[in-house]
């Protein structure tokens, strides 16, 4: 990131120095209008080191429903639609995490079904992908110091 911060500003610079050449309406002038208008969004990644320097990760999860979509046209009714929008989005988070989305399921959907019709958000913040594969790296270790 360190590297990066000189070449954007010197990229912005030379943006700022463009924009006043290049008409607003040409394919130049509304690539520099669009870059400088999402000028904070476009550095944010120098601030943060979480933040990657693309959103390749975002949009490679969002291929296979793009791809998909005609295939999921018709689920039945928009609670159908908004269903499988929640089972995306958990298979999704396993995935990026590194968790086989099945060994999730299972261990997770009964304790789910164990807490009855109003869990509390303490309760369901316990079952969250994240927190689950922490558990059971602890659980591992534990096992692995034991034997």
């Amino acid at each position: 990131m360190s590297q990066s911060v000189p070449i954007l500003d010197s990229l912005k610079g030379w943006l700022e120095a463009e924009s006043k050449n290049a008409l607003p309406k040409s394919p130049l002038g509304a690539a520099i209008g669009y870059v400088l208008s999402r000028w904070e969004a476009f550095v944010r990644y120098t601030e943060d080191g979480r933040l990657s320097v693309d959103n390749n990760l975002s949009e490679r999860t969002l291929r296979a429903i793009a791809l998909g979509r005609k295939n999921w046209k018709f689920v039945g009714s928009a609670s159908s639609g908004a269903n499988a929008a929640v089972h995306f989005t958990v298979v999704g988070s396993c995935r990026h995490l590194g968790i086989d989305p099945f060994a999730y399921l299972r261990d997770v959907l009964p304790k789910l079904r164990e807490l009855g019709a109003n869990p509390t958000d303490e309760q369901l913040v316990e079952l969250l992908p994240d927190v689950w594969a922490r558990r059971r790296q602890t659980a591992v270790a534990a096992a692995t110091a034991v034997a």
